[in-house]
């Protein structure tokens, strides 16, 4: 799989420059290796940090930072041991506490004591199991989707995932894709960089339990939970349910006409705009 990397990093690259804004790319060395962060919006702006899902990179932010980046710092970033262009360290990131002391390392080397945090998918649940544990470092929550956050996958998704995660190859990451989304047109940038993400060499990432109940009602951080009306990852209505039920100062929505996977490269306007005004609320 290694002579399929330089052709990842390529895909990588072009969608990452076809970003609607101009951005800069950081580099954050840890113990755990070398993070790659790639920022853009206004140097005074308050801070947005944005966690990619599972399969992904960073680059898939791109259909939403234009309206995002207007007033907000955004910093999306590449999770190390997944497909990006962060590079492993010395000390691996094997359970959960590793993932968020890496995120805390992250914040650190940005000098951010406190952000808003938005994550998608399993970002999501990443994003989610790390406020529940470092509150006073997250001002707001947002969630996209999120997956093992509030309920657990449709049996039928993990069927058709089943090859995928048995054997996965560019053709059936891509056909994965089009069952999921409904075969909803991709931009072809994302698309193949996607199919590429599946065959990124030594993809290793961390396994965790879903939140408990008793976890989530000592939530104290403020959160929207954005679902896609057509996700075929998890039944929208008890996600929506299990997240009003258990989870203090929660709000939700449903985007219709949106798929679990098609969230990152559908131009949906009212996605990023909903996000501005709960991020923007007092």
């Amino acid at each position: 799989m290694t002579e399929k990397l330089p052709r990842f990093l390529a895909a990588y690259d072009a969608l990452l420059d076809r970003w609607p804004l101009p951005v800069e790319r950081l580099d954050l060395v840890s113990a755990y290796g070398t993070t790659r962060v790639t920022a853009c919006g206004p140097e005074d702006g308050e801070p947005l940090v944005l966690v990619h899902g599972g399969g992904a990179a960073s680059p898939m932010w791109g259909a939403d930072v234009a309206e995002l980046g207007r007033t907000r710092r955004l910093y999306a970033i590449d999770r190390i041991g997944e497909p990006g262009r962060s590079v492993r360290g010395d000390r691996p990131i094997r359970s959960v506490a590793d993932l968020h002391g890496w995120l805390d390392g992250v914040f650190d080397g940005l000098g951010l004591a406190r952000v808003d945090l938005c994550g998608h998918s399993y970002g999501g649940w990443i994003a989610l199991t790390y406020a529940l544990r470092a509150a006073e470092r997250v001002r707001r929550l947002v969630l996209l989707d999120p997956t093992q956050c509030f309920a657990g996958y449709r049996v039928a998704y993990l069927l058709r995932a089943l090859p995928l995660l048995v054997r996965p190859t560019v053709e059936r990451a891509r056909r994965f894709l089009a069952w999921e989304t409904g075969g909803a047109e991709a931009d072809p940038g994302w698309l193949e960089l996607y199919g590429l993400a599946a065959e990124f060499p030594d993809a290793k990432p961390v396994v965790g339990r879903r939140p408990r109940p008793r976890q989530l009602r000592d939530s104290t951080v403020p959160t929207l939970v954005l679902l896609a009306g057509d996700s075929r990852a998890h039944d929208i209505r008890r996600v929506e349910a299990g997240a009003r039920r258990h989870l203090p100062h929660a709000a939700t929505a449903v985007l219709p006409g949106l798929s679990h996977h098609g969230i990152p490269f559908t131009q949906a306007a009212t996605l990023p705009r909903m996000i501005l005004e709960f991020l923007e609320k007092p």
